[in-house]
């Protein structure tokens, strides 16, 4: 039997690698890792400690386009509701490799969720049908991210990613997110403003692009939705004038 782990780059997959080692031998997982081109430098590092340490090599899977390339290509930016990003460059492109080179009679399906995303396992399981699905960090003992940090660094002398340390929630794409809220873009202007500022002047270029009022982001002020750029979100973050609990989620693989 193969245990196939959706590996995201984050502490949640990684650990769930680690209970499928103890359980099923490290020759029988198979590390997945969907590289979208725009990840922080020291997922990549985080990544070779993980193969040196635990004796893994991480298959990396690249469709050969970041976010914003596909946004283009699919004439829409990505939101909250329509991440096509995560869509094309992950789970179609994990699922084509899955279903190209597995068998769902001898494999099983491994996700990196923890307690507070047990929902999504049933939806997967509709997804990758026939194949057997599973979630190791949703078996006892149940940690949460702080927990599966502290225990990867005292257990196997491997230091968390970066993105953690600096107050992000997942260590997807250097901490952006078309899923995230504008909480987590308020923090992402705040401890990576060159990484904001890039993923404004692509989002400006997309609106002269498609020639519409369009943005990541939403304004629900007024009873009305409309759209609210990173531009403008900018004088928003500087009054204090924002949804300070919108964190969002980020559960590209999984979703």
């Amino acid at each position: 039997m193969k245990y196939l782990l959706q590996y995201s780059g984050g502490v949640c997959s990684a650990w769930a690698g680690v209970r499928a080692i103890e359980q099923y031998g490290v020759e029988n997982v198979d590390w997945l890792f969907a590289d979208v081109l725009m990840e922080d430098k020291d997922l990549h590092r985080f990544n070779g400690d993980i193969e040196r340490v635990l004796g893994v090599k991480i298959t990396r899977l690249c469709e050969g386009r970041n976010p914003w390339q596909v946004f283009r290509d699919e004439h829409m930016i990505g939101n909250s509701r329509a991440d096509m990003c995560s869509r094309i460059l992950k789970r179609e492109l994990l699922r084509k490799h899955i279903f190209g080179n597995y068998m769902p009679l001898d494999s099983t399906i491994l996700f990196g969720m923890d307690f507070s995303e047990a929902n999504r396992l049933e939806n997967m399981a509709g997804i990758y049908a026939p194949f057997a699905v599973a979630a190791p960090m949703l078996a006892a003992p149940l940690w949460d991210k702080c927990k599966m940090q502290s225990e990867i660094k005292s257990r196997f002398g491997i230091e968390p990613p970066q993105l953690y340390k600096e107050g992000f929630p997942h260590n997807n794409c250097g901490g952006f997110c078309v899923k995230a809220g504008q909480a987590h873009f308020a923090h992402l202007l705040k401890v990576r403003p060159e990484t904001y500022a890039y993923h404004e002047a692509e989002e400006q270029a997309m609106r002269e692009f498609l020639g519409k009022d369009v943005a990541i982001l939403r304004d629900r002020r007024g009873g009305t939705v409309k759209p609210l750029t990173l531009l403008a979100f900018r004088d928003r973050v500087a009054t204090g004038e924002f949804d300070k609990n919108e964190w969002g989620g980020c559960g590209c693989a999984t979703s």
